[in-house]
């Protein structure tokens, strides 16, 4: 769940609006108690132990090369993956992650400076090559650029990670217009955007594979995420549709769905002030939050040759969590009722 921010005019205007609704304290006080802090709740050696047992170490913690994994180091060798949000958070592990078995990299966002540090980063940890690009996803004509850039530079692109996103808590009934259209339109409209420029520009006649970092939101009803659970769930459509079109042209299409990541701008926002204190999620079948470096595992899996018959399928690797996490309807009582007045 990597979040690229919405432009920084509509989140002022929308957290302006918001915290001038009468629910306000209450929507505060509800993400600082209950389900939301029962999910992080426990500190973070919870899962530094948790990740020493599973063999996983997230790179903020660990030296240049010192992450380890189960596949070969050459499972992506000379592979281009272009990666839409790979600045930072997930989308940055996906990307150290490809390149650490022997992929290079085109990371893209809105922040130029943002991906021009991360590439630095990640091209002097692995020795490979990354190219950052500043872009919209929301804009095609700025896509189809970057693309150009992307094949200029490489010649190819093997595969095609959609990883940008945007998301925040919000009661349907106090979402305005606007803000639920920038989270379509970033969500949704921005993975068909780049899927389709380089459909045209290069897996049309080449290959190649897709993998959109989607959620469980649209699995079921979930309170305040009206917009993401509608965008993520119109994206895990997108995916069987394009994988049942594009497979003649060897063309694969699959979703990943993370759950609770640790370190993540998703989890902070989502998960309430005391979210980056804590660590254990009490009801999930595993007991823990995940980490990047696992996602990024999952994708380095469901782009590479392993799953070389897989299309238009959802992984999804939250611990079990969309199966038991509460929907704190009940919770949300004392400000829901605003909604109809909004």
């Amino acid at each position: 769940m990597k979040m690229l921010q919405a432009p920084e005019s509509v989140l002022a205007e929308h957290y302006q609006d918001l915290r001038r609704k009468p629910f306000y304290p209450a929507l505060i006080r509800y993400m600082s108690s209950g389900p939301m802090v029962a999910m992080v709740w426990e500190g973070y050696n919870v899962v530094r132990a948790s990740r020493a047992m599973i063999g996983h170490t997230d790179s903020a913690e660990a030296a240049p090369g010192t992450i380890r994994g189960d596949f070969s180091v050459h499972i992506s060798r000379d592979k281009v993956a272009f990666i839409t949000g790979g600045g930072s958070g997930i989308g940055f592990r996906i990307a150290e992650i490809f390149m650490r078995h022997g992929c290079h990299t085109v990371i893209a966002s809105r922040s130029l400076p943002r991906v021009l540090m991360a590439a630095r980063k990640l091209a002097g940890a692995t020795g490979r090559r990354c190219l950052p690009l500043c872009m919209d996803v929301r804009a095609p004509p700025a896509v189809m650029a970057a693309v150009d850039q992307a094949l200029k530079e490489f010649g190819r692109i093997d595969i095609l990670i959609n990883c940008a996103a945007g998301n925040f808590l919000c009661p349907a009934g106090a979402l305005s217009f606007n803000a639920f259209k920038t989270v379509m339109d970033i969500d949704t409209g921005g993975t068909f955007n780049v899927s389709r420029v380089l459909y045209e520009k290069f897996f049309r006649d080449h290959g190649g594979v897709i993998v959109n970092i989607t959620a469980t939101l649209g699995n079921r009803g979930q309170a305040l995420q009206v917009h993401a659970g509608s965008a993520k769930a119109a994206v895990d459509a997108m995916t069987r549709h394009l994988a049942v079109e594009w497979g003649p042209q060897n063309i694969r299409v699959n979703s990943l769905a993370p759950g609770p990541i640790s370190g993540t701008e998703g989890l902070r926002r989502l998960g309430g002030p005391q979210a980056s204190l804590s660590t254990k999620v009490t009801v999930s079948p595993l007991q823990r939050l995940g980490n990047k470096t696992e996602i990024a595992h999952s994708v380095l899996y469901l782009a590479s040759p392993l799953a070389s018959y897989v299309t238009g399928a959802v992984l999804v690797a939250d611990g079990g969590a969309w199966l038991t996490f509460p929907n704190d309807v009940k919770g949300l009582a004392d400000f829901a009722s605003f909604s109809s007045k909004l």
